[in-house]
């Protein structure tokens, strides 16, 4: 130990700390310095301030420089900040998309797996890099049960690993990837219902529908506003419906969205429509009197026809994670889903949450998307999602 304080100033440093006990006995709350005070100021200068209107202080600021920019400056920054996302094909979007899901579990592998024997601690970790990417429990489980067969205390290194990993996660997905089939009844248009909760892109998701129906199919389509609760929904599904040449049926914000998917099924029959699209407002799944108006949609398109909707799907953000198997038990078992859309992929490092989603429920998975754009709206293929999600090449 090295001591610090000489032997000769050990007297003085005593008498100091009895001082400081006796000035800040023990228990006793820090005194913290006065922030109360008032600049020195002379009598004219204080009532001039006093006298200043806020119209004065507020020309001041309007008067104040602001920084040049012009559209040679944006066009630059345009460029410095482009998004690449329409680069390259599918797959290679597809693979930027996952990026965030890739590098958690890719990670997670990599800081336990090195060229040795396949054992039970190894297993449990790994079984923990699926559950922490979203994929569940069970499925992590099973996934891993898989995985071990006739591999445990063999060799196995981490693209080895990586390879098994990604072909049992398709084997899961396999049964689930199914295209979305519009085949027109003979006495009205095929009625799809799309639904979900707030803001995970149904609006958009409809307009990307439509356009692939509508420009490589050539169905004739009818949208619904369905959301009159906001009127930016109605305005963002009006431009859609003129990109797709589609008619739009819509009401005053606060109408009644089941009158709304009624008279729009009406006009649609009427004038020939082959496809029939629904928006709806966003629910939250744990509120019983929205769903009940959800429900409210479907019994009333039921008195059209019995058949009614042909199709309800369910869009999910890939964002909420563990939180979609709340949102698409209580969909499911209120309006019967049929069908599932998951959105935001690239923006989120919960992409393995579609693995046990399709696991647990069994829902076709119709499309994934990756992206703002029409483009980035695709069917699904549990090959390419599952390598993508594993980092491997697609």
């Amino acid at each position: 130990m090295v001591f610090w304080r000489k032997k000769k100033n050990a007297a003085q440093y005593e008498q100091e700390e009895r001082d400081e006990k006796i000035l800040h006995p023990e228990g006793e709350p820090g005194i913290e310095p006065s922030t109360d005070y008032e600049a020195e100021m002379d009598e004219d200068t204080r009532h001039e301030i006093e006298d200043e209107k806020g119209s004065e202080i507020l020309d001041d600021l309007r008067l104040a420089p602001t920084p040049s920019h012009d559209r040679l400056n944006d066009a630059e920054e345009a460029e410095e900040f482009a998004d690449d996302s329409q680069e390259g094909g599918w797959l290679s979007r597809l693979t930027r998309g996952l990026s965030k899901s890739t590098n958690k579990i890719t990670k997670g592998l990599g800081d336990l797996v090195t060229k040795k024997p396949l054992d039970q601690d190894t297993l449990d970790a790994l079984e923990e890099v699926l559950i922490a990417a979203d994929l569940g429990p069970k499925t992590a489980a099973r996934i891993i049960g898989e995985f071990s067969k006739d591999r445990f205390g063999k060799e196995i290194s981490e693209e080895e690993i990586r390879e098994a990993l990604a072909e049992t996660i398709a084997q899961i997905l396999r049964p689930v990837a199914k295209p979305l089939t519009i085949t027109r009844p003979a006495n009205g248009p095929f009625t799809v219902l799309v639904c979900g909760v707030n803001g995970v892109g149904k609006t958009t998701t409809i307009g990307k529908i439509a356009q692939d129906l509508h420009n490589k199919q050539g169905h004739k389509i009818v949208m619904a506003a369905g959301d009159t609760f906001r009127a930016a929904a109605i305005e963002q599904l009006e431009i859609w419906a003129g990109r797709t040449n589609s008619t739009l049926v819509q009401k005053d914000i606060g109408a009644d969205a089941a009158s709304v998917a009624f008279e729009a099924y009406e006009q649609a029959k009427g004038a020939g429509a082959d496809v029939l699209i629904i928006d709806t407002a966003g629910r939250l799944q744990n509120k019983a009197n929205l769903m009940e108006e959800l429900a409210k949609i479907v019994r009333v398109l039921k008195k059209q026809d019995e058949s009614l909707p042909h199709e309800v799907l369910l869009v999910l953000d890939a964002t909420t994670g563990q939180n979609a198997f709340s949102q698409l038990e209580t969909f499911k078992d209120m309006v019967n889903v049929t069908g599932l859309i998951v959105t935001k992929l690239d923006g989120s490092a919960k992409g393995g949450v579609l693995v046990g989603l399709a696991d647990q429920f069994g829902v076709p998975v119709y499309a994934i998307g990756i992206g703002e754009t029409a483009e980035d709206m695709q069917p699904f293929c549990p090959r390419e999602y599952a390598r993508a999600l594993m980092g491997l090449e697609t």
